[in-house]
């Protein structure tokens, strides 16, 4: 049988019907240059949805677009080339231990304040990460709660302490003792969690930031599949970025501190409707 375009001549030039157009490499660079300019950092596949495009289309724009100095990238999208300038990067993650007693009370502070948010709520996803192992040591003792982790150090400390400790399958990462991989972040994916606390190697108006992108990969998760996502981070890692840009300061609804952050900081912070809560100082657990 004829189809009801048969007999209708496609002008030249015109597209069949149903294919999709495709954008000028001007506009996409327009598109992600606007954004940058709006939110501090891009995302890889976020462009890559807005768009209608590839992860590699978008990839080899951000590329053409540092050449020419208009941006920074990241692993997973791109930061404003501005901010990349003026902001330390940390690029070499320090031992667990090591990083443990750096700024200690401050993040015993954190995590007293942290405890407290998490008091009431069922399902409570815990991050990899010093100041959410020194939380997790005071969860303890929450006979209702159900408690996610990926860090084999959390789930030790818990497992005796709390009736329902549970872990993704995947790789674990030497050092650091968290799971990671494809696997973990399927598993976790698929679940909801009432609150997750999130650590992070640094915070800037650009977002959060964190050495490994493996682990970034499980935070991400914890920040899509929670009721409440509340990020934990001392007053040091201020304005300081480390390799990987884990999300836009939107994408969390508290951000947990020892100090008051600086004066762009705290404005980004709330342009972003994010809730900034001051730990006072604790003991101790």
């Amino acid at each position: 049988m004829a189809s009801q375009d048969a007999g209708q001549e496609r002008q030249p030039g015109q597209k069949p019907a149903g294919a999709r157009a495709r954008m000028l490499p001007q506009l996409r660079h327009a598109h992600i240059l606007s954004t940058l300019a709006a939110q501090g950092a891009v995302q890889v596949s976020v462009i890559a949805q807005e768009l209608g495009v590839s992860d590699m289309t978008v990839r080899r724009d951000l590329i053409d677009l540092e050449a020419a100095g208009k941006l920074t990238r990241t692993f997973g999208g791109a930061l404003d080339s501005g901010a990349g300038r003026q902001t330390p990067v940390d690029r070499d993650e320090p031992h667990f231990e090591a990083r443990m007693q750096r700024q200690r009370a401050a993040k015993e502070a954190i995590a007293a304040t942290a405890a407290a948010l998490a008091r009431g709520y069922r399902t409570i996803a815990l991050d990899v990460g010093t100041t959410t192992h020194l939380l997790a040591r005071r969860l303890a003792g929450q006979p209702e709660a159900k408690l996610f982790t990926n860090s084999l150090r959390i789930a030790e400390e818990l497992s005796s302490e709390v009736p329902e400790v549970y872990v993704p399958g995947g790789r674990v990462r030497a050092g650091e003792l968290s799971i990671g991989g494809s696997a973990a972040v399927a598993h976790f994916q698929n679940l909801w969690f009432d609150i997750a606390f999130i650590g992070v190697s640094g915070i800037t108006p650009a977002g959060i930031f964190d050495y490994s992108f493996e682990d970034a990969e499980l935070k991400r998760v914890y920040l899509r599949r929670s009721g409440l996502s509340v990020v934990l981070c001392d007053a040091s890692k201020f304005e300081r970025m480390s390799l990987v840009h884990i999300a836009a300061l939107r994408e969390f609804n508290v951000l947990v501190t020892d100090a008051a952050p600086p004066p762009l900081l705290a404005a980004a912070l709330g342009e972003a409707g994010v809730r900034t809560e001051i730990a006072a100082p604790s003991t101790p657990s």
